[in-house]
């Protein structure tokens, strides 16, 4: 029996925490991937694919981890992903980490599976506020535009990489869904971590804020977000219309294939974001560190940027030189807020700034701007 316990010091540590904090149930959906879950290791054995190659004999006495996206100055190349049901981790748990964002000078990407709704999300926490889109139904799509605009939220990020919903075979074997099905198994679960079931009884039940009531499409609208049941038919001429209809900065989340990156820019989009859904979605499908160059190549200039995989500053490092222009943390920071709410979202950030610090003066980077692909050494293994 431990008496004393090691205070964390990287992602993994919170990982840990969380795990002892959370009922099996709702740690299996923060932690699983998809089928094999062979995906959530490529994403990591990606990163151990390059090498640092340092510069030796420069002034590093001075650093600076501030780059410029979109207009706007943000303390480093990270943004907090967008991401669902974060109620379920921590009451409220959508604001704590926009709260948390904007302590730290980076944007916050609200999900349209949020546990707060745009609104309330807009007159709680301050900062630069993105929203995430679902195209459930083109009807409800325009809904929640309209809503994100109102509210005066600078950014549309529209994820396309969930027109079907990847098998979650942790979720399935533990029924997961919304409202939680109270199962013997589960009541049991939920006796054996009083710290977080007491929480869901002071606080209630998280549902999905954004279609909570009938004007917003209802239980229906969940159940379909739920079950991944989206708009399969939206395609180039619907993003076109998307894009028409929001005027302001709009991102596309989930791509892939570089092609694909290019084609978005072309057809006015601002930038894009590689992502393989946090190996969620399609369990074979190549890590997007695998096609950032590629994509990078093919936009000539507009932002590419990136997500799955990252629990590292020294990870942020090596996307930044080989192209990309931020790095979306997701389930980094939902570790920190299941272990230890606003107080652990702040460690997780402090550390992984701390790690991008660190890296850059081992490398000889005084500036964000001075990282390059020359720094990286490929390995390549048979």
């Amino acid at each position: 029996m431990k008496l004393f316990s090691s205070p964390p010091v990287n992602v993994n540590d919170f990982r840990d925490l969380a795990r002892k904090r959370l009922p099996r149930m709702v740690f299996d959906y923060l932690d699983g991937g998809a089928e094999d879950e062979t995906g959530l290791a490529h994403n990591r054995a990606a990163f151990a694919r390059y090498r640092f190659r340092p510069r030796r004999l420069t002034n590093v006495s001075e650093r600076s981890t501030q780059v410029s996206l979109f207009g706007k100055t943000i303390t480093a190349p990270l943004l907090i992903a967008p991401t669902g049901i974060n109620g379920l981790f921590w009451p409220d748990g959508d604001i704590v980490l926009a709260k948390a964002a904007q302590r730290a000078g980076i944007p916050f990407i609200l999900s349209s599976a949020s546990t707060t709704n745009i609104e309330d999300l807009a007159r709680k926490a301050g900062g630069d506020r993105w929203f995430q889109l679902y195209v459930i139904h083109p009807d409800l799509a325009d809904s929640l535009v309209g809503r994100a605009l109102a509210a005066d939220y600078s950014t549309l990020v529209l994820t396309v990489d969930v027109g079907v919903n990847g098998k979650r075979e942790r979720d399935m074997r533990n029924d997961f869904g919304l409202p939680v099905r109270y199962t013997p198994r589960v009541l049991l679960d939920g006796a054996r971590h009083p710290g977080w079931s007491l929480d869901l009884l002071r606080y209630g039940k998280p549902q999905l804020a954004n279609f909570a009531d009938a004007a917003h499409a209802g239980t229906e609208a969940q159940a379909a977000l739920m079950s991944r049941k989206m708009d399969t038919s939206f395609d180039w001429a619907a993003l076109q219309r998307l894009r028409d209809r929001w005027p302001r900065t709009l991102l596309v989340k989930g791509l892939l294939d570089a092609n694909d990156a290019r084609r978005c820019l072309e057809m006015g989009v601002d930038g894009v974001v590689l992502s393989n859904h946090g190996g969620r979605q399609l369990d074979s499908a190549v890590s997007p560190l695998d096609v950032l160059q590629a994509s990078v190549a093919s936009t000539q200039g507009k932002p590419v940027l990136i997500d799955s995989g990252f629990r590292r500053g020294s990870d942020v490092v090596k996307a930044v030189a080989l192209g990309a222009s931020g790095v979306l943390l997701g389930r980094a920071v939902l570790y920190g807020l299941a272990a230890r709410g606003a107080e652990g979202v702040d460690a997780v950030l402090g550390l992984i700034l701390s790690e991008i610090d660190n890296t850059m003066a081992q490398l000889g980077c005084a500036t964000i701007g001075d990282l390059s692909k020359a720094m990286l050494m490929e390995q390549i293994h048979d």
